[in-house]
């Protein structure tokens, strides 16, 4: 392979979009696909040549999957013809939060048409992607991940190897499960506060100089300050990488009574209407069950508005 590798994107949501841009921004050759049109030309303004097939994108030294979840995955790895059109000795990189059930899948199917395998999931959210603020977690072929690395750290800060299998899909649904539950616990620890007559912000300040404290309460504090949900990471999205978690589970004959339980939360809020909402709605249906109504912000007030 090149020293300097020509690469593919396919798939420009909301992450691939901004990860894309900034490969190109720091003068990678890169072309983009994706089955909306308008993304393409929004990457194109960003720099990424536009690729008019998929195949065009995945004829590269190195090419790159950012996919909503395991179906559209099997549909364009396994039922399309993305490993005829890529090169043997290429690399693919697969960035998506899938099962690893379907990701053997695809290291097989890599395997058979000469095409290392990265299984390379980010973690973060788009917010942030253009900032070079995700991480990754990497496992596959060591060589390969040796190849993208310099790639990799165009658009995360940290990159972690772990292996030669799926152990990266297992690190990022990990993690995921952390975010879930900790969000169910804000949502229930604020919403007690505020029914022992605690104000809105005093009880956000608690948390944050408290010993829970940690990175994600203090951004998502930040955001409840304003009581601003719009959607970094949605409920829906929750709920889809808790099916993940609980069916990785299953798969691993281990019981996860948290991430069942935190999946019913989910679920319940996707009932409600929030299903695209923040996923620190979580703080909005723990007021609906303690039979809150908003705060009153301007007054600090923790009681019913």
């Amino acid at each position: 392979m090149a020293e300097t590798p020509t690469i593919g994107w396919i798939g420009l949501g909301k992450m691939g979009l901004p990860i894309s841009s900034r490969i190109a921004a720091v003068g990678r050759d890169i072309a983009g696909y994706d089955r909306d049109q308008e993304r393409i030309a929004q990457a194109a303004s960003g720099g990424v040549k536009p690729a008019a097939t998929l195949a065009e994108a995945a004829g590269r030294d190195m090419v790159f999957t950012s996919l909503p979840d395991d179906r559209a995955l099997k549909a364009v790895a396994l039922d399309g013809d993305l490993f005829a059109a890529m090169r043997k000795g290429a690399i693919l990189v697969e960035t998506s939060t899938v099962s690893p059930g379907i990701s053997a899948e695809v290291a097989r199917a890599a395997d058979g048409h000469g095409v290392a395998y990265l299984r390379a999931p980010v973690s973060g959210n788009a917010a942030i992607a253009h900032t070079g603020n995700l991480t990754c977690f990497v496992s596959g072929p060591r060589a390969a991940f040796e190849t993208l690395l310099p790639v990799a750290q165009d658009f995360t800060r940290a990159q972690k190897y772990l292996g030669e299998a799926e152990e990266a899909r297992y690190a990022k649904l990990s993690v995921n499960l952390m975010i879930a539950v900790s969000a169910a616990m804000m949502g229930e620890s604020i919403v007690l506060a505020r029914k022992g007559n605690l104000g809105w912000q005093d009880i956000l300040d608690v948390l944050t100089n408290s010993a829970v404290g940690s990175p994600m309460v203090h951004y998502k504090a930040k955001s409840l300050e304003t009581r601003d949900f719009n959607s970094t990471f949605s409920c829906r999205q929750m709920a889809k990488d808790l099916d993940l978690i609980v069916g990785a589970g299953h798969a691993a004959e281990m019981a996860l009574p948290l991430a069942t339980l935190t999946r019913e939360i989910y679920g319940a809020l996707i009932g409600r209407g929030e299903g695209e909402t923040d996923f620190i709605a979580t703080v909005r249906l723990a007021e609906w069950l303690a039979g809150l109504g908003e705060p009153d912000l301007d007054t600090n007030d923790g009681r019913l508005a």
